[in-house]
């Protein structure tokens, strides 16, 4: 099938698109009417993406033929197969992948530039992770299909942004961590410079991502204009330095490293306690008259010193070794009970295995089990959102590389198999 044929052959089926591939349950959801077009890897747009599948829409992956996204490898632990014919699945890949359909397709060649155009023609959202200018080449950036969909909403994720004089730098979350700005205030005075023990900025840059195509989408609906989302990893780092970075613009002080204590609040820490160490977290003056009680501490609390949270930071040392005195004498267990009883934010330092058995987690339906066709049972974290009216979805599983190839190819694009036995054996798709 020619570019010409392929392409003539999709606009007729235009109209159709649109009303297929929508499973039952999807219908009741806020996004069930979006399709988005993943061409991106590793872990800030395929968040987004993500998202954007549990709330409904339709979510085509596009993948690297043969290897696809880089995180499939990016193990262990890996998910072990229901048999040898099929590939181990890395739980990071499996963080970030549910709710999507997966299409492998080689952009480096003409018709695999042409079957992303083509299903890009109908798309709502794209989103994508290449370097700058790096789908130019390729006839797949925002002015190029902007030219084929006018309506399309083009989500760019890149390190540095598409402008400024680092803009062509490659951008990974540790990276990002260390220059703006988070590593500096991360960690104890003694232990150095610590990033974050999950990839905040990347996850953060996808819930950012998801509100700027939300946003979009709600000017679309108005206007029927499209537009282009340019986001960085470092402008996201920065945002969110949110109290700290202010702490610097109003003092002209840089923050530095505080372990788990808070620049602002005074007590808000973690205390070490007869066998481990326990959080509470003061809030305000009153908060801190009740701990106070019910440490059988009640003079601290009438210390002019310490009756306010500005008086309690400037006397931070004093106050903290005060506490922390106390606190060492009876055990954690102990310590949650007497200061959750006094109204008091406060709570264990749980091992990740623990969080898993929190009967609040269990209670609000954290985890949960994704049946896989012909695999082994995919464990998964569940969205936390809970919408009452179009609540999020679990349809499909994270995908296997090129599963969905007949289905969105064939079905969709009507690439006849002939073709598209073709196109495999060119390393196309």
């Amino acid at each position: 099938m020619s570019g010409k044929t392929l392409a003539m052959t999709h606009r007729a089926k235009q109209a159709d698109l649109h009303a297929e591939g929508r499973d039952s349950n999807a219908s009741s959801q806020a996004l069930s009417h979006i399709r988005v077009l993943d061409l991106s890897r590793i872990l800030a747009g395929p968040w987004s993406a993500q998202l954007l599948g549990d709330l409904g829409a339709e979510v085509i992956k596009i993948e690297r033929p043969g290897s696809g996204d880089d995180t499939r490898g990016w193990g262990p632990p890996f998910l072990a197969p229901a048999n040898e014919a099929q590939p181990a699945q890395s739980a990071y890949y499996l963080s970030a992948n549910r709710n999507k359909r997966s299409v492998t397709v080689d952009i480096s060649t003409s018709e695999g530039q042409r079957i992303v155009s083509d299903l890009a023609a109908t798309a709502d959202v794209l989103i994508e992770n290449y370097k700058v200018g790096g789908l130019r080449a390729y006839g797949l950036d925002y002015e190029s299909l902007r030219q084929v969909n006018p309506r399309l909403i083009y989500c760019s994720i890149t390190g540095f942004g598409q402008t400024g004089p680092s803009a062509a730098l490659p951008g990974y979350d540790l990276l990002i961590q260390a220059m703006g700005g988070l590593m500096s205030i991360t960690g104890g005075k003694a232990s150095g410079p610590q990033k974050v023990g999950v990839a905040v900025v990347d996850i953060l840059t996808g819930l950012y991502a998801t509100t700027g195509i939300l946003a979009a989408l709600a000017h679309r609906e108005r206007t029927g204009e499209g537009q282009h989302i340019d986001l960085a990893l470092f402008d996201v780092e920065v945002a969110c330095l949110a109290n700290q970075g202010m702490n610097y613009l109003v003092s002209g002080k840089s923050p530095g490293r505080m372990g788990n204590a808070h620049p602002n609040i005074v007590p808000y820490q973690d205390f070490a306690t007869a066998d481990g160490f326990m959080i509470i977290a003061v809030g305000n003056d009153a908060q801190f008259g009740r701990l106070c009680a019910a440490l059988g501490l009640d003079a601290l609390a009438r210390e002019p010193r310490y009756a306010t949270n500005s008086g309690r930071v400037a006397n931070r040392d004093a106050l903290i070794e005060q506490l922390a005195a106390t606190l060492a004498t009876r055990s954690t267990r102990e310590w949650v009970s007497i200061i959750q009883a006094a109204d008091v934010p406060c709570g264990p330092i749980n091992a990740i295995g623990e969080v898993f058995e929190d009967p609040q987690l269990i209670a609000r339906g954290m985890q949960l089990t994704l049946e896989q066709p012909g695999g082994p049972p995919c464990p998964s974290i569940a969205n936390p959102l809970k919408l009452s009216g179009t609540p999020v979805r679990y349809r499909y599983p994270p995908p296997r590389l090129g599963e969905a190839n007949a289905d969105i190819l064939g079905g969709r694009l009507g690439i006849d198999p002939d073709e598209l036995a073709l196109l495999a054996r060119r390393k196309v798709i």
